[in-house]
């Protein structure tokens, strides 16, 4: 079984480099006929996104359930936040087919022709660690909800080496209080048994699910701090995790303290 899993995984990571190879032209192409009208890049990102939907829908493994898009407004910009189990999260959260920004860490658009089309879509790159790093990438998300691209941001930080549910970062949380975008809550579930942190290899036959929660409007942000709204959103991530039954563990969080104001 190890051994098969292993031939498997090495055919899957095959077909998505070749197919990198073979989608990147076409890439190119839809980015410089749309680029004088498209300003947002709508029309590359809905094709970057079926791409991303692509690796997800051919490993039969995978039983993918996506609800709630509906929740994520096409004439809403929103400040998106999710949990982040696994790579394999990018993937399974392009199928919710709406427009936005994603923020990334910097090793990603390094990969060769992948991050070639994320600097296309204009992703947003971030070097964890570096406060410069962190003040750039705010003022690039600010500029894209004003410009009105919704950014998707992992308020973690980083996949979790286990798959718990890790503290959130403030700054999001900040950008959609100064932006006075409301905030939009999406739950990743089953990603982690599929493909942990480390390494490559694919596990057997996993139930994945990915849902928008009900939005948090901006007028329910000002009265709050970014530490308290990203202890809220934190808490509403996780009891919906706990009631999938999503088999990572949750961390505890510090307590929220009291409102501001």
């Amino acid at each position: 079984m190890a051994a098969m899993r292993l031939v498997l995984s090495a055919a899957y990571w095959a077909f998505f480099a070749l197919s990198v190879i073979a989608l990147f032209p076409i890439a190119v192409v839809l980015w410089a006929l749309t680029r004088p009208f498209d300003r947002r890049g709508v029309v590359l990102h809905r094709f970057t996104s079926w791409w991303g939907w692509m690796y997800s829908a051919c490993n039969p493994g995978w039983r993918i359930e996506v609800t709630g898009r509906e929740r994520f407004r096409p004439d809403e910009v929103y400040v998106v936040v999710a949990n982040h189990q696994s790579l394999l999260d990018i993937l399974v959260l392009f199928r919710l087919f709406r427009h936005f920004r994603w923020v990334s860490k910097v090793e990603n658009f390094r990969i060769p022709f992948v991050g070639q089309v994320m600097r296309m879509n204009r992703y947003i790159e971030i070097v964890r660690g570096r406060r410069e790093s962190v003040r750039r990438m705010m003022r690039q998300c600010t500029e894209s909800l004003n410009a009105g691209s919704s950014v998707l941001i992992f308020p973690e930080g980083t996949r979790s080496e286990t798959g718990e549910l890790r503290p959130f970062k403030p700054g999001a949380f900040e950008l959609a209080r100064v932006t006075g975008r409301p905030i939009l809550p999406v739950v990743v579930s089953g990603t982690a048994g599929a493909l942990p942190k480390r390494g490559f290899v694919l596990r057997g036959r996993h139930d994945i699910r990915v849902e928008v929660l009900e939005e948090i409007p901006a007028d329910e942000l000002k009265d709050l701090t970014p530490q308290q709204l990203s202890a809220r959103v934190r808490e509403r991530i996780a009891a919906r995790l706990r009631e999938l039954g999503d088999p990572a563990p949750v961390l505890s969080a510090p307590r929220e303290s009291p409102r501001a104001g």
